[in-house]
């Protein structure tokens, strides 16, 4: 049976910057929540072992993609001796802040455990996608967290679930160079989840973003003339918030014609996770 299995975006409702660690990370604290808003993957078993990406990505080889990476990995974590050809359907910007490949991965490890068999729990499946990416772990967890640490250490929240109107500014945002400014603040005070989710959302990477990329500027400045907007991850995308559909369409509809977004709705529950529920 053919499954469309979704690789969701997420938010950063907030995102504060603790301390740079020995190994170069940075200690952080942060709010995940997906969006119902995702690419999409499907799998065609091997027998062969063989890891074949039927739709490659411009300017990705498929030896650095996540999503071969992310399958050889679980081959080799499992021992298993089946294969798969995968194709993508891309909607998610690269280099958005929204997760794209962290996803991408994480759906991958996630629905080839279970066509596979593998039987890997999903503090297993973290593990291997720690070692891909500092935001693999909480989409392979599938719910809305408050995470710390590099953003693997998890705990379940339950925020709002709002609509949001997502924006792209057109520029590709590293997030090493966001991470390598000298000017990033790095010592925002730790505090409980329940002084966070009291206090007014923000994020430390915001200020080197609009500094550095007048696009991202330019945007968050015609964003805050409608909603609370700001930056999600490392950017690129920005966000604005609404209680309703009606009133982020309203928005959109509004916007000028550099602009480009989508509307969808935060979600505690990650559409791969409720996928998975029905195919168990």
């Amino acid at each position: 049976m053919m499954v469309n299995w979704p690789s969701p975006a997420k938010l950063n409702l907030f995102l504060y910057i603790n301390g740079r660690r020995p190994d170069g990370y940075h200690d952080l604290q942060t709010l995940f929540q997906f969006l119902d808003y995702s690419d999409t993957l499907n799998f065609i078993l091997r027998q062969d072992q063989q890891i074949r990406l039927l739709t490659p990505i411009s300017g990705v080889p498929d030896e650095q993609n996540l999503i071969v990476r992310a399958a050889r990995m679980l081959q080799q974590f499992s021992d298993c001796h089946l294969g798969a050809d995968i194709s993508i359907t891309k909607i998610l910007p690269m280099g958005g802040g929204l997760g794209g490949g962290s996803s991408n991965a994480a759906t991958v490890l996630v629905a080839l455990n279970h066509l596979w068999k593998c039987g890997l729990t999903t503090e297993q499946l973290c593990k291997i996608g720690l070692t891909l990416g500092a935001d693999v772990p909480v989409f392979i967890y599938g719910h809305a967290a408050f995470a710390e640490g590099v953003g693997e250490k998890l705990q379940p929240t339950q925020p709002k679930e709002k609509w949001y109107l997502v924006a792209h500014p057109g520029v590709h945002i590293p997030t090493p160079l966001i991470f390598n400014e000298p000017e990033l603040v790095r010592n925002t005070p730790k505090r409980t989840l329940t002084t966070l989710l009291a206090s007014p959302f923000s994020n430390d990477c915001e200020p080197i973003a609009r500094k550095r990329f007048p696009e991202v500027e330019q945007l968050i400045s015609w964003l805050l003339e409608y909603a609370p907007s700001r930056l999600t991850g490392t950017g690129a995308c920005v966000f604005s918030e609404f209680d309703t559909q009606a009133a982020a369409v309203d928005v959109l509809k509004q916007a000028p014609e550099w602009l480009h977004g989508f509307v969808a709705q935060g979600v505690n529950t990650s559409p791969l996770q409720a996928i998975l529920s029905r195919q168990v």
